[in-house]
């Protein structure tokens, strides 16, 4: 009787923990994501002081050149942590490179005005150059246009090119949402699109009914 009864109770755990496990899994899976999204907020502003210092004539073309730091007298100065270049949702941990003329830049460019009411928030100084190929073609296609990437539009490339933003390799379906996005490889991270938004400079994102809004957690805002 009390090996019947062991049974059972090792039973009932086994089906409690089995009742729990999706639900524990998403919640690690949305620590990994948000911090992801810290990583590549701290990148996008990396980028952002790197274009400023150079006074928008060059970009990075590796993520080194960020990790290396900016001239300051007879030193450098540190403008990205080492754990900040390591994306946490791919396998090998490196960052998909975004150049400013990449399919991926332009998708991004269409999702970030959809789900601000046809809106593109303004780009810091020394960097409206690089938005301004996208002033005659923004305004064209829907928001069921941008849904699925295509390949050219999650090409990796990871070292040795000029590159305005990154991304993940990873083309899960996320848990939660950033500008609206719910799929890691079109999570987009650059300086550009920081101005205010038709709601305003801060929170303006839309509530989702099944995920906490990004912007609660200050992070990106438009």
């Amino acid at each position: 009787m009390s090996l019947l009864a062991v049974v059972a109770v090792m039973t009932i755990f086994a089906i409690m923990l089995l009742a729990v496990a999706p639900s524990i899994q998403q919640s690690v899976q949305r620590e990994k994501e948000l911090e992801s999204i810290r990583r590549g907020e701290e990148i996008a502003e990396a980028i952002k002081e790197y274009v400023v210092f150079y006074k928008g004539a060059k970009l990075p073309h590796s993520m080194d050149d960020l990790l290396e730091g900016l001239p300051q007298g007879t030193k450098k100065r540190q403008i990205l942590r080492a754990s900040a270049a390591v994306d946490p949702l791919s396998e090998d941990g490196k960052w998909r490179l975004i150049r400013p003329d990449s399919q991926a830049f332009l998708s991004f460019a269409k999702r970030v005005q959809i789900y601000n009411n046809g809106i593109l928030p303004s780009s810091p100084q020394f960097l409206d150059k690089y938005a301004i190929p996208l002033v005659n073609i923004i305004n064209t296609g829907s928001e069921s246009e941008t849904e699925e990437a295509d390949d050219a539009e999650i090409e990796v490339v990871t070292d040795n090119t000029p590159f305005i933003g990154v991304a993940s390799q990873s083309k899960s379906k996320s848990v939660i949402a950033y500008y609206g996005i719910e799929n890691h490889s079109k999570w987009i991270f650059m300086p550009l699109f920081r101005g205010a938004g038709a709601g305003g400079a801060t929170n303006n994102r839309r509530p989702d009914k099944n995920r906490q809004p990004v912007a609660n957690r200050q992070i990106p805002q438009f």
